[in-house]
């Protein structure tokens, strides 16, 4: 994912934290923030490697479900009673479903959401623990991982509202790995090992 700076606030109301997001969007375009269980997270622009995963991701999801697209830049409503709000690297979902939605679309209609990792201290965290739980209280039937650090790719699928997702897949980075249903087309990963540095 991305460098995150965070302070807890569990008395910031999620209109608080827009207009914030807003106000600092205007100020400084190099930093987008996210409020996921009641945290504020600093989301800090990605570097080229991580870029260049994203281009791929966007061309081979293109080839495979010309219907659909990956948005790089849209904003989900998550958490418990739509109280957060997440900015995956790559939200799929069919062609012109976030028109007229805004900056925080609510997650219903998205088939999958990315994430990919940076190098720095919260991603663990972040990356492996919050966000897919919280995709998968969202009812999003596909989360995907891309873990540079540690070389895997992950595919979060069957959502629960309680626990997150039932099934997690992890294969080699290099590998083939098919993402589920709704998604349904296989991705051959070796390309993504030239852009883990």
């Amino acid at each position: 994912m991305t460098v995150m700076a965070e302070r807890t606030s569990s008395q910031l109301s999620v209109d608080m934290f827009e207009r914030i997001a807003e106000f600092a969007a205007h100020e400084d375009e190099t930093v987008r923030f996210e409020f996921i269980d009641g945290q504020i997270g600093l989301k800090k622009v990605t570097n080229g490697n991580h870029g260049a995963i994203t281009m791929w991701l966007i061309c081979h999801c293109m080839r495979a479900q010309p219907d659909l697209d990956l948005n790089p830049t849209q904003g989900l409503k998550i958490g418990a009673y739509r109280k957060g709000r997440a900015r995956p690297d790559g939200v799929l979902a069919p062609v012109d479903h976030f028109v007229g939605h805004g900056e925080w679309a609510d997650p219903d209609g998205v088939l999958m959401v990315v994430e990919i990792t940076s190098y720095d201290s919260d991603t663990h965290r972040r990356d492996r623990v919050e966000k897919p739980q919280a995709y998968g209280e969202a009812g999003i039937p596909v989360h995907l991982l891309i873990d540079r650090d540690r070389m895997k790719v992950v595919v979060h699928s069957d959502p629960d509202s309680r626990i997150g997702y039932h099934n997690i897949r992890v294969v080699e980075l290099g590998e083939k790995v098919t993402l589920p249903d709704p998604v349904g087309f296989e991705l051959d990963t070796e390309d993504l090992k030239g852009y883990v540095d």
